[in-house]
């Protein structure tokens, strides 16, 4: 295989400049440790430490018993993607575009001019509306930032705290970003059961107990399942926090604006590092790529400090936009109507689906519907698709793939009573089709 070098540095060297020149190419089998090393004449403890920096450095992978390969590029399942032809769209995971603000006549009002470099990161019209949205939820001190979205945040917070192989809590089912973000950055998951009150109490207190160095939860409308955190489970999961002050939390509350549940906190006051993160894409468009962050000084001072090396600010046009659209009522009144809407959307279905004998167990807020099922999930969604139906299969949301392959989840941002109707009708169909084919 060529692999040279006496030292862990130039073995890992060695290695990544085979990789570079094609002759190791993604998935390709390393040596066994023992293996190279008496090739190469070392400790077998110097071949250890070459290969874990490999890992922690992203140009390889431990597949347990199957060795350590060269990584390749994830591919990683994304939001709205692959669903076309002539399938009714309950699968895109998108709000409904009639119940988003016009954008385009926001960013011409109001008093924009170009900004020059060395302005604020922030809006002050922007910054006054965050702290006051945010003041209601947090009774300590706090600083705002603005970010591109909440994944950019999420992934800026994990980075400036966490380094690669750290062990991160993330709730399983979770949001796909989710999955991108741990397998991109080198993080290990950490899966936290999720009920209908939102995260596992005794889940989160075992991903502790194991070591986790963050924890990643969404307080309500929960994506995939619709879970929406209760005020009871809230300050169980804070009584846990508390015993872990340096753990970083981040709480990512995406659908703050049109959720139909109330925000309940679960960051204790001791916490040491903590954000609040509230996009915008939901409820004023997934093109604004905007999301307000709350959080402790020292990991706002980080933000600040990686927004400054990269994108210097977020777009203040964008910003200028959104302010515009957060403090116009019409838009208060949009968002009432989108609050109503989504809930009675989501409603209806587990209503039809319940007349079907299909039980979701909990009301969910939110775009989406997690429907566990008792045969194969993947099988459903392809029978479905035969019947013109598109949703999305449970394990894609699984940080373990191997996971919920007997759950869907269905958006219903768009779904109308007949549809509601039919789909609850083909879902039982197919799935008394596939018990019987299991028989």
């Amino acid at each position: 295989m060529g692999i040279k070098g006496t030292t862990a540095a130039a073995i890992a060297g060695s290695v990544r400049d085979l990789v570079a020149s094609g002759e190791l190419v993604p998935q390709s089998s390393l040596p066994p440790v023992r293996a190279l090393a008496a090739e190469l004449g070392v400790n077998r403890n110097t071949v250890a430490l070459a290969y874990r920096r490999l890992v922690e450095a992203g140009v390889a992978e431990t597949r347990g018993r199957g060795g350590t390969v060269v990584a390749a590029v994830p591919q990683l399942a994304r939001e709205g993607a692959g669903w076309g032809g002539d399938c009714i769209d309950l699968a895109s995971g998108n709000p409904d575009p009639s119940l988003l603000p016009d954008i385009l006549a926001a960013a011409r009002r109001g008093d924009y001019s170009q900004p020059l470099y060395g302005v604020p990161a922030i809006d002050a019209g922007l910054d006054a509306w965050a702290r006051a949205d945010f003041a209601e939820d947090i009774d300590h001190s706090f600083r705002t930032l603005v970010t591109s979205g909440a994944v950019d945040a999420t992934e800026r917070l994990l980075n400036a705290h966490l380094t690669r192989g750290d062990l991160v809590a993330i709730e399983d089912p979770c949001f796909l970003a989710s999955i991108g973000t741990m397998r991109l950055n080198g993080y290990r998951s950490a899966p936290v059961g999720v009920d209908g009150a939102g995260i596992r109490p005794d889940a989160l207190r075992a991903a502790l107990k194991a070591g986790a160095r963050a924890v990643i939860c969404t307080p309500r409308a929960h994506n995939p399942t619709g879970a929406s955190l209760t005020e009871e489970r809230a300050a169980d999961l804070r009584a846990i926090l508390a015993e872990h002050p340096q753990v970083l939390v981040i709480e990512d509350d995406h659908f703050s604006a049109v959720s139909a549940r109330p925000y309940h906190r679960i960051t204790p006051p001791g916490s040491a590092r903590w954000a609040l993160v509230r996009s915008v894409s939901k409820f004023l468009g997934p093109d604004l790529r905007l999301a307000l962050v709350a959080a402790d000084a020292e990991t706002t001072a980080h933000l600040e400090a990686r927004l400054s090396a990269g994108t210097t600010w977020v777009s203040r046009l964008l910003q200028h936009t959104a302010r515009q659209l957060l403090l116009d009522p019409s838009v208060h009144e949009l968002h009432e109507r989108a609050r109503e809407v989504y809930a009675q959307r989501s409603g209806l279905l587990v209503e039809r689906l319940h007349a079907h004998g299909i039980e979701v167990p909990h009301r969910p807020d939110g775009l989406n519907v997690w429907v566990e099922l008792d045969v194969d999930a993947k099988a459903a969604v392809e029978a479905l698709a035969q019947r013109g139906w598109a949703v999305r299969p449970g394990h894609l949301f699984a940080p373990d793939p191997a996971d919920h392959r007997g759950a869907i989840r269905v958006t219903t941002a768009t779904i109308t009573e007949p549809q509601a109707g039919a789909f609850a009708a083909e879902l039982a169909a197919v799935v008394e089709e596939l018990r019987a084919t299991a028989t």
